[in-house]
């Protein structure tokens, strides 16, 4: 099991390729990929069973990224664990690469394709009923927007997952509060997020989701025998770990420039530091 420290110094590492990835690429939904990295870190690195050297074996845990525009994070993390190779990370946003804009199935530890929002629960709600139909004891882990939860297949997925009892599925919400025309309380209230979710029959947590010590935590502590589908209310922050862009709802989508680019290098690589001190 990863340690806390080596997480943190790890979510650094990562935030540090993302930075460099979406500068490279020249494209990228850099905001929310940085709000949701501490989370992914935790995930692959510390809660999720899967092997890069079998990406399909049986009994895999499943893992879907509904919010599919924050896909660079994710490939961040992919290679880090050795699921997909450095070179393709070069070529992001080059003509021809294999990784797009929104994660696919041919990317080896993908699931399904995302990025059409509020698809992403109903699938796995799909995969939890397939794991308590068949016997088998993967858990599936889903990680969505704020901003997505207006979308109304959501709510569907909600109620069956609590009418089949799905207490093998964890679904997170990435609760940065904006999405790309703003706060997601003017374009569509979606509090309380906690109340609304706990009337579906979920069993509600929050977090908050900048922390690795309270993501461990939290998903570490999940009952996966009480009958219950979780979800788990992650508090975080909008371009979390760049100063320029935390809470600024203009890089939810947004492309640094040399400056911009050699500040963020600056102050993720200070902290890099203090871990080999």
């Amino acid at each position: 099991m990863t340690g806390i420290i080596e997480l943190e110094r790890k979510s650094e590492e990562l935030r540090l390729k993302l930075v460099d990835l979406v500068y490279s690429g020249k494209t990228g939904h850099i905001g929310g990929d940085l709000s949701v990295l501490n989370v992914l870190t935790v995930l692959y690195h510390r809660i999720l069973n899967v092997d890069p050297g079998q990406p399909r074996m049986k009994g895999r845990d499943r893992f879907i990224l509904s919010k599919g525009h924050c896909a660079e994070a994710l490939y961040c993390v992919l290679a880090d664990k050795g699921f997909v190779a450095q070179q393709e990370l070069d070529e992001y946003g080059k003509d021809h690469a294999h990784l797009g804009g929104h994660p696919d199935v041919t990317i080896p530890g993908v699931e399904i394709n995302t990025g059409a929002l509020g698809h992403g629960l109903s699938a796995g709600v799909g995969m939890a009923l397939g794991a308590k139909l068949s016997g088998e004891a993967y858990k599936t882990y889903v990680v969505m927007g704020d901003g997505e939860q207006a979308e109304g297949s959501i709510y569907e997925a909600a109620m069956a997952a609590n009418k089949y009892h799905l207490d093998n599925l964890v679904a997170i919400i990435d609760r940065n509060r904006l999405q790309i025309s703003g706060s997601t309380e003017d374009i569509m209230p979606i509090e309380s997020i906690n109340a609304r979710w706990t009337a579906f029959g979920w069993d509600v947590k929050e977090m908050n989701g900048n922390d690795i010590t309270e993501i461990a935590a939290t998903l570490e502590g999940v009952d996966f025998k009480n009958g219950r589908p979780h979800l788990i209310i992650s508090n975080t922050t909008k371009g979390y770990g760049v100063s320029f862009m935390e809470n600024v709802a203009k890089w939810h989508h947004g492309v640094l420039n040399a400056e911009q680019h050699q500040t963020a290098v600056n102050e993720i690589s200070a902290r890099i530091s203090k871990y080999h001190s």
